[in-house]
Order: structure tokens, then C-alpha cells, then sequence
């Protein structure tokens, strides 16, 4: 074998990342120093080290991450060393919180015992690939035999897609106790399709006291058809788990009563980023009681919640309990039927949210009152928004100023759909007025089916239509002329591809009294016209 081979034009960049400077590396493990000794979130929590403890752990933490993200770094040559660096940083943060969970370390005890936190060979155990199917126990025996091999890293693994009877069950249930102590992610969505119910709560009952007391940091229990007998199923698993960081509930037909049941059974979210509980039947009282899981979830970064059914109450208390949740970047709470009240509360917790990338807020019965409020409120803060979505919530021109300053604000924005409102010309000039200053990131604008004519049509497109990174216009579904349509064809000519089909526009619809320019309409015209030389929608600073 040829000795190991240099690499005389490794970095063609000018910037290199990695590997970090002596000073740099001393400088993290200060900082670590100071997060295992001084009181934070997780010191509260776990019980803080005495700050020689927590020096010498911190030194053997960043020892052990640099030699994780050195390999990684070895392995990716042409790289410019961002993943390592990332890498780095993620396994530091880890192993702060291994460490500051097994406590105080006694004389004869070793500081840190890297294999036991962290090994390069980690490995994903899928079996979910192919057709759903039945598994019986001859199958799972086979199938699940990787998972009994002495010394393997398997700490993360998914079931999902493949149905388990109880005799399969009987044969995984030894094999997961036996993994207890390495798993870390665990999938068992759609596990039991097509079983009776009986035997469905049998196997979930089955798997749930295998992995009793692992220590997990993320499990998945979507597609099962829950109810509250399925989550109560689940309940040793649920009621060990102290240090889940993603826990996934989606389409398991979580009524009111198994809302309760998740808010009793899941007794500890202090490190909860991730919870995502769409598609579910929860309606208001459930929404009440997940409300209490989010108030006990301060660093959550990531929240989905549509199609829940919930309404005001419910989406009052939703909103209250997310305004304590300041890390929060991700919220989807699409479908809902939120209306006044709720959509008021919402804007009032989203002042609080500095870190939102994303914002999905479509089909919440909001109006033009919520809509303005909730403008308002993203516009002042989340500087680096990159998904508003608020389509379907009937908000009509009146509220366009304060959407346009909004979006006019967020200048990291990738993606803005405002489809399925009553914007018509009036608002459509003003969010293109708000577009047209920067917003390079700019990738998919879509205002179809807002009641637009011509003018409104053709100032969109120019506003966007250079944006380097755009990828779809879609102003589908409204009322242009054929004369509208052949202005809107010749701004694209060169990015034909970046235009949405036409096939739902109705050149003859709306009102006879709104009728857009170049129509019989000449005062509306001129009158638009003026509107899109007088407005000048810019961000305040």
C-alpha cells in the first residue's frame, strides 16, 4: 500500500477553517471550563463541578471532539474544513452534557471516558427501505441479527415501515434491551400497520418496556394511530426518558384525552429542541394540555402543530405557553382556525422571537387585525427570516403596508407565500415595492389566486424577475388580461422557467366594478400607475 499520499493544493480557498489556532482551542476550553463550573440552565439542573473538575473535563472534552472533527477533516481533503469545524463544536456541546449528567466525579473515578459518550463508528440501523410488509418472527430473527453482534455501534435505528406482530416483537425486545446503553435515536413510526388493536397496543407495549430507561435523544412514534390507549402504551418508555431532545407524535390521532396522557407521561422536556405533533385531532382542551408541554420546553427551537383542529382557546393558550420559548426558529402552525383572539396572542408571543427562520402560518382564519399585528410584530424582530408563509387568512389591501414593512425588513427572506388572500392590485404594488430594494436571497414568491389583474401581475414580476437566486413566480389563479398575460410572458423571456403555469387565471373573473386597467378602465390604470412611482416601502432602521 502506497504511503500516505500529500495533497500540495489541498486548500484552493483563502479562508481556511480548520484546523482551529492553539489560541482558539485554549480559548473553548476556558469557555467549557466556565459552562461545567458556573451557573447556567444545565448546571442548575445536574449539579456544577468544582472549577479543577470542570478544567481538567473541559481539556479532555476538546481533545476528544478536535481528534472526532481532525478525522472527519482527514477524510473530506477538498473540503474547506466548515464541517469539521461544525462537527467540533457539536461534540464539545454534547460532551459538556454527558459529563455534567453523570455528576461530580469521586478521586478514583476517571475524568472522562470518551468511548462511553462518543465512538467514530457510530452506526444507523434502518430497516425501512422497500414495500411495507408483515414481519414475522423467523424474519425479524434474521433481519435484526446486525443488532446482536458483539461490539457493533448501532445507536441509532429505525423500524419504521415494516408491521410487527407480537411473536416479532418477542424476538426485537431482547436484542433493544441489550442496546439500551448506546441507542440515541429511535424510529418506530408506522411499526404496526394493518394489526388489530389488541395486538398493535401489545407490541407498542412490548417495545416500550425493551427500551424502558434508555437514554434517548430522539424517539419517533408518528403514524401508529395512537389515541390515548396507544400513548399510555408507550408509557414506561415515555416516563424514563430525561434527556430527549426531538420527540416526533405526527398523524397518531391524538385526541383530547391522549393529549393529556403525552403531557402526563412525558415528564421531562428541559432539553426538548424538536416537537412536532401535526395532523393529529386535538382540538382545544388538547391543544391546553401540549400547551403545558411547550411551557416546560425552554430551549425548543422547532414546533409543528398543524392540522390539530385547534381553535381559539386553544390557540390562545398554544401562543401564551411559545412566548417563553425564546430559542425557538422553527413554527409551523398551519390549518388551524385560530381567528381574532388567537392570532392577537400570537403576535404578542412572536415579538419575543429573535431567532425564527421560518414562519408558517397559513390557513389560520386570521384577517386583515391579526395580520397586521403579527406583521408588525415579525417586522421588529427575527432579523434573519427566511420562510413566511401566511396564505389563506383572507387579508385583504388594508393590511399590505404593514405585511410590505415587513418583508422589507426581512432581507435574509428565501420564500414568501401569500397565496389564496385579497390583495388584488392595490396590495401586490406594495409588497413589489418592498421586494424591489435587495432581497437577493429571494427564491419563490407566490401571490396566486389573490384577486390581481394586470398591474398588480406585471409590478411583481419586474420586482422579482432579477433576483439571482429566484426560482418560481406564481401569480396562478387570478384575474389577468390576455394582454397581462403577454406582459407577464415577455419579463420572463429570459426565465421562462421561472414563471408558473397560467392555467388557473381567468382573464373574464372578478367583479364588473373592479375591472383592471387596459380594460375599459383607463382612470385605474393611470390611477395604479401613479401608486407605483409615489410608494417607497423600506425597512426602518
Amino acid at each position: 500500500m502506497d504511503s500516505v499520499t500529500s495533497h500540495p493544493q489541498r486548500r484552493p480557498f483563502s479562508i481556511k477553517l480548520w484546523p482551529p489556532s492553539q489560541n482558539t482551542r485554549q480559548m473553548l476550553v476556558e469557555r467549557m471550563t466556565n459552562n461545567l463550573s458556573d451557573p447556567t440552565i444545565f448546571t442548575r439542573k445536574y449539579g456544577s463541578l468544582s472549577r479543577e473538575e470542570a478544567t481538567k473535563n473541559a481539556q479532555q472534552i476538546e481533545e476528544t471532539a478536535f481528534g472526532l472533527a481532525n478525522q472527519h477533516y482527514e477524510k473530506e481533503p477538498d473540503g474547506d474544513g466548515s464541517s469539521a469545524v461544525q462537527l467540533y463544536a457539536k461534540e464539545c456541546s454534547q460532551l459538556i452534557l454527558d459529563i455534567l449528567k453523570k455528576g461530580p466525579s469521586t478521586e478514583d473515578k476517571e475524568v472522562l471516558k470518551p468511548k462511553d459518550v462518543f465512538s467514530p463508528d457510530e452506526t444507523f440501523f434502518d430497516i425501512s427501505k422497500g414495500q411495507r410488509a408483515f414481519i414475522k418472527a423467523e424474519e425479524a430473527e434474521e433481519l435484526l441479527r446486525p443488532l446482536k453482534e458483539p461490539g457493533n455501534y448501532y445507536n441509532k435505528i429505525c423500524f419504521s415501515n415494516r408491521s410487527f406482530g407480537t411473536d416479532a416483537a418477542l424476538v426485537a425486545a431482547p436484542i433493544l434491551s441489550s442496546l439500551k446503553g448506546q441507542l440515541k435515536e429511535v424510529d418506530l413510526s408506522d411499526f404496526v400497520a394493518g394489526r388489530p388493536e389488541e395486538e398493535a397496543l401489545e407490541v407498542m407495549k412490548i417495545f416500550s418496556a425493551a427500551l424502558e430507561g434508555s437514554v434517548l435523544k430522539s424517539l419517533n412514534l408518528s403514524d401508529n394511530a395512537l389515541g390515548e390507549k396507544g400513548v399510555r402504551a408507550f408509557g414506561e418508555l415515555l416516563k424514563s426518558q430525561t434527556s430527549l431532545e426531538a420527540l416526533y407524535l405526527m398523524n397518531d390521532g391524538i385526541s383530547e384525552e391522549a393529549a393529556r396522557a403525552v403531557c402526563e407521561l412525558v415528564p421531562s422536556t428541559d432539553l426538548l429542541t424538536v416537537l412536532h405533533f401535526h395532523n393529529n385531532m386535538t382540538g382545544d382542551e388538547g391543544a391546553i394540555a401540549i400547551s403545558e408541554v411547550v411551557k416546560r420546553s425552554p430551549l425548543l427551537e422547532d414546533f409543528r402543530c398543524c392540522s390539530t383542529r385547534v381553535g381559539s382557546d386553544g390557540g390562545i393558550a398554544l401562543s401564551e405557553a411559545l412566548g417563553t420559548c425564546t430559542y425557538l426558529r422553527k413554527l409551523d402552525l398551519r390549518d388551524n382556525m385560530f381567528g381574532l383572539e388567537a392570532g392577537i396572542a400570537l403576535s404578542k408571543a412572536l415579538s419575543f422571537h429573535a431567532n425564527l427562520t421560518e414562519v408558517y402560518l397559513s390557513y389560520l382564519n386570521l384577517e386583515d387585525k391579526e395580520a397586521i399585528a403579527i406583521a408588525d410584530a415579525l417586522k421588529s424582530t427575527a432579523p434573519l427570516l427566511e420562510v413566511l408563509e401566511i396564505a389563506g387568512n383572507d387579508i385583504t389591501a388594508e393590511a399590505a403596508p404593514a405585511l410590505a414593512a415587513c418583508v422589507a425588513a426581512k432581507q435574509h427572506l428565501t420564500k414568501l407565500n401569500l397565496a389564496e388572500n385579497e390583495l388584488k392590485d392595490d396590495g401586490a404594488i406594495q409588497i413589489s415595492k418592498a421586494l424591489e430594494e435587495s432581497h437577493d436571497k429571494l427564491k419563490e414568491v407566490d401571490v396566486s389566486s389573490n384577486s390581481l389583474r394586470r398591474v398588480g401581475a406585471r409590478t411583481l414580476a419586474q420586482s422579482v424577475v432579477h433576483k439571482p437566486d429566484l426560482k418560481l413566480l406564481n401569480v396562478d389563479g387570478n384575474f389577468i388580461s390576455d394582454e397581462g398575460i403577454d406582459e407577464l410572458k415577455d419579463v420572463f423571456k429570459k426565465f421562462s422557467d421561472k414563471l408558473a403555469p397560467l392555467d388557473e387565471n381567468d382573464p373574464d373573473g372578478g367583479d364588473d366594478d373592479d375591472q383592471e386597467s387596459g380594460d375599459g378602465s383607463e382612470g385605474s390604470e393611470e390611477e395604479l400607475e401613479s401608486k407605483l412611482e409615489k410608494l417607497d416601502v423600506k425597512e426602518e432602521k
